[in-house]
């Protein structure tokens, strides 16, 4: 990937609706708009501005949620628009969690796929698979699905041309560039290889999220009986992993 430029993160500010702003530094998924996103995230948070709701950053933007009746749209547009993000601030390293997945058979139906595609062994797809540490570029599209950037080339594989209507929660899965973690059953074209007994998203569990932007995330296999034993615990709201000391 091309290293942005400083031109690149010359926001562009957009109203959504009377009760947020959008605020785009960029249009591609890039290492270095995302630091951006989360550099003007950590900058908004720390102004503590009045009526500010929420902030959502995404790969390349980030929205800007607000009471209209404790501040003025116009007012805030303004205030966003005067800070400057410096592509160049050193970002602190985010937590970093070692997430178990079994690979392959019912879990990881496209593993094999996958392997064929690019010439290679399904161990190989595994060992590429869990060799990087991932950084969480953004949560969403249903609450807590993960998408992780740091998948290596070998590996970056097109879209199915018919998602499945289909996938399960906790499908640890690759599509194109992106690596991810699914929270729910939700429709997919992307390619299932494995699965992890981890519930990214539990809404019985304080906190509900386990995983947030800025975020590392390592992958280890595990077994089937350890995935069983492990998602039993997980079914009674155990989060199972924990940030880890470095």
């Amino acid at each position: 990937m091309h290293e942005p430029t400083r031109e690149a993160f010359r926001p562009r500010i957009v109203p959504v609706g009377d009760t947020a702003i959008l605020v785009e530094l960029g249009e591609t998924i890039d290492p270095g708009i995302n630091a951006a996103v989360l550099a003007l995230d950590r900058r908004i948070r720390a102004m503590a501005i009045d009526g500010v709701v929420e902030l959502v950053p995404t790969y390349r933007s980030l929205l800007v949620h607000y009471d209209p009746d404790r501040v003025d749209g116009r007012v805030l547009l303004a205030r966003l628009a005067a800070i400057e993000v410096d592509p160049d601030e050193p970002a602190p390293a985010g937590r970093l969690w070692t997430v178990p997945v079994t690979y392959g058979g019912e879990f990881g139906i496209d593993l094999e796929a996958v392997a064929r595609r690019h010439g290679l062994s399904v161990d190989d797809v595994v060992r590429l698979h869990t060799a990087p540490t991932y950084q969480v570029y953004m949560v969403g599209f249903v609450p807590g699905f993960t998408y992780l950037g740091g998948l290596d080339p070998r590996l970056h594989t097109p879209r199915l041309e018919d998602p499945r209507p289909r996938t399960p929660a906790g499908s640890v899965s690759i599509g194109g560039i992106q690596a991810g973690i699914a929270s729910v059953e939700i429709p997919s074209g992307w390619h299932l290889l494995g699965r992890t007994p981890v519930r990214t998203f539990d809404p019985e569990r304080t906190p509900p999220l386990l995983l947030e932007p800025g975020d590392r995330v390592r992958f280890v296999p595990i077994d089937r009986a350890t995935f069983a034993e492990l998602d039993r615990r997980a079914a009674n709201h155990d989060p199972l992993i924990a940030p880890e000391d470095e």
